[in-house]
């Protein structure tokens, strides 16, 4: 079964994305190395568009798996579309990750390694295409500890983290722990993904659970977390299980209303909802620099949410968005004409959806419905 959904994800790869190969010359590292690149399938026809970069260190390997989910994920619109770049470290792993037996930081070919990576890769692939200000850095191993060097800067590099079954080097995960709650008082958002299975490592996979449990008990809500424990999974065959967890964890802000999202964080609302769904794409904006025009689905988890609570009066908010954001549409005036209905104008209301005349119908909000309900509101009243 795994390998029917390998061979998948290459297919789908090959038949959508666009590969480049890259070579960069390194100073720090004194050689040249070899990257692997997926461009988004939509690159060339935005050329006014930028794209979180995702770094995926053992890209000899993990690209593949990485990218296609990547694909996968985007086509759906659970996240957007990002540029993949694998770091080819077949032959140089253990001199890219070594640590000082001293303090265990980077040391000698593993301080040049992390140079190249801080100083040298990101403004080479940003120097030749269009990345956002959102970094995800993707670690297996002892490349899953590395990464954390950089959650460690004072101003990481990365905004995201994404750590299967790291070997942690000691007080790793002291000084993870340390940083979260530092990372608490300055309120930057920042993304760790944490993996491990039954089956990992020992040693890995008993870090991994007593890290999680520190972590679980720092109430800060700039740090977005997400661990996971795979039953009956190996070293090796949790990563295919994770990533798409991690990037669904990573990205989650940017998907649809779900009904979790609806349940626990709008309906339970003491403030307005349309302020929420402001909050929403604003974050997306903020985060991602992509400028997501509302989906129908959330003003209609936004709608449900002011009929379920009867909270009438926040249709006006809402439609005025929608008419922002779908003018063409009957959309704005549809829940405008909500408004004034819910709240005693019902001529206002029979005005209001007779005005979407000329305006187009648009995913259950139809024209003919609109032009029903005036009728209806004009029979009932006698105007």
């Amino acid at each position: 079964m795994r390998f029917f959904i390998i061979l998948f994800l290459f297919f789908f790869q090959i038949s959508f994305s666009q590969i480049v190969y890259e070579s960069i010359e390194s100073e720090a590292l004194g050689t040249t190395r070899e990257l692997k690149i997926q461009l988004p399938r939509n690159y060339e026809l935005n050329p006014d568009q930028f794209f979180p970069l995702i770094v995926v260190f053992d890209g000899d390997y993990l690209f593949e798996v990485v990218a296609g989910n990547v694909e996968y994920i985007s086509y759906w619109r659970d996240m957007p579309d990002a540029i993949v770049v694998g770091i080819n470290q077949a032959k140089s792993r253990t001199e890219d990750t070594t640590l000082s037996v001293e303090d265990h930081f980077p040391y000698r070919s593993g301080a040049k390694f992390y140079e190249f990576i801080d100083s040298e890769l990101i403004e080479f692939i940003e120097s030749k295409y269009r990345c956002s200000d959102f970094r995800i850095a993707i670690g297996h191993g002892e490349t899953a500890n590395y990464i954390n060097y950089f959650f460690f800067q004072k101003s990481p590099v990365f905004n995201g983290f994404v750590a299967l079954s790291p070997s942690f080097a000691p007080f790793v995960q002291e000084n993870l722990v340390r940083k979260l709650r530092i990372e608490q008082k300055k309120q930057v958002k920042l993304f760790y993904y944490l993996s491990t299975a039954s089956l990992d490592i020992k040693r890995n996979q008993k870090q991994a659970t007593e890290l999680n449990y520190k972590i679980s008990t720092i109430e800060n809500p700039s740090i977005f977390y997400e661990f996971d424990n795979f039953e009956g999974l190996s070293h090796y065959s949790l990563v295919p299980r994770s990533i798409p967890n991690a990037l669904d964890n990573m990205f989650s802000v940017y998907q649809p209303i779900n009904r979790d999202e609806y349940e626990k964080n709008i309906l339970t609302l003491d403030s307005s909802p349309v302020d929420y769904l402001v909050d929403k794409y604003e974050t997306i904006k903020d985060l991602f620099g992509i400028e997501k025009q509302i989906l129908i689905n959330d003003f209609k988890a936004i709608a449900a949410a002011i009929e379920k609570n009867k909270q009438y009066d926040f249709y006006k908010d809402l439609g005025d968005i929608a008419r922002k954001h779908h003018p063409e549409t009957v959309l704005g005036f549809y829940y405008l004409a909500r408004f004034f209905e819910e709240t005693g104008k019902p001529k206002k209301a029979m005005n209001a959806y007779r005005s979407s005349y000329t305006l187009g119908s648009i995913q259950g909000y139809s024209k003919d419905e609109m032009l029903d309900r005036a009728d209806a509101i004009q029979k009932e009243f006698g105007y």
